[in-house]
């Protein structure tokens, strides 16, 4: 798994350790942490890092740290790992978006296959992020009357209808949107929805 990153966040050092040499047998980066809040001083997540964290430490407990990376703004996958799990806190961790509950002790197989699905993740997460952010700057390039075009065009209304509402002419309809296509680098009306959802320009 070249390029991978897992960040272990965990009071106890003999799990930090086991951790590290199970996850280092598979070329996986870890770094450890003995609590959350030095994890959150220092986390730096990649475009292919996930966290393992504990559910129970000093301090900031792993569901607070969700919380406060949630908080951030922090694209980072969890994967919760604990002596000390239920089932009210497990549902109330994924809800919030964990990838896993994994409860201690665990097999290695099947800490390393919710690692792999957590670094998929996190590669996901990154390319929407990505496609956001384009998104956003192309629509940001349009003038008011072009997005406001662009937003009737993408919810399926023709020329005509798009001209009537905005009380304009059905030329000058058609000339905004060869100007938005160009704008966005859009090719197809289909392509032009996408960008209009990722770059939020409707629900």
């Amino acid at each position: 798994m070249n390029g991978a990153t897992v960040f272990v966040v965990d009071d106890d050092r003999a799990v930090r350790d086991s951790l590290t040499l199970l996850l280092e047998q598979e070329d996986i980066v870890v770094e450890v942490f003995a609590g959350a809040e030095s994890f959150l001083a220092a986390c730096r997540p990649t475009s292919k890092s996930c966290a393992i964290v504990d559910l129970r430490m000093p301090g900031m407990s792993g569901m607070q740290l969700q919380a406060e990376l949630s908080k951030r703004g922090i694209l980072l996958p969890l994967i919760f790992l604990t002596g000390h799990g239920d089932i009210p806190t497990s549902v109330r961790a994924i809800k919030a978006g964990a990838v896993d509950f994994l409860t201690k002790p665990i097999m290695g197989s099947e800490l390393l296959t919710s690692v792999k699905a957590a670094l998929r993740e996190s590669e996901r997460m990154s390319m929407q992020a990505e496609a956001s952010q384009t998104a956003t700057a192309s629509i940001a390039s349009l003038t008011e009357r072009e997005r406001e075009v662009m937003a009737l065009a993408v919810e399926g209304l023709p020329n005509k209808e798009i001209a009537r509402h905005l009380g304009i002419s059905h030329r000058t309809v058609e000339i905004h949107k060869a100007r938005i296509m160009h704008k966005t680098g859009a090719d197809t009306l289909l392509d032009l929805a996408r960008i209009a959802d990722a770059g939020g320009l409707r629900p």
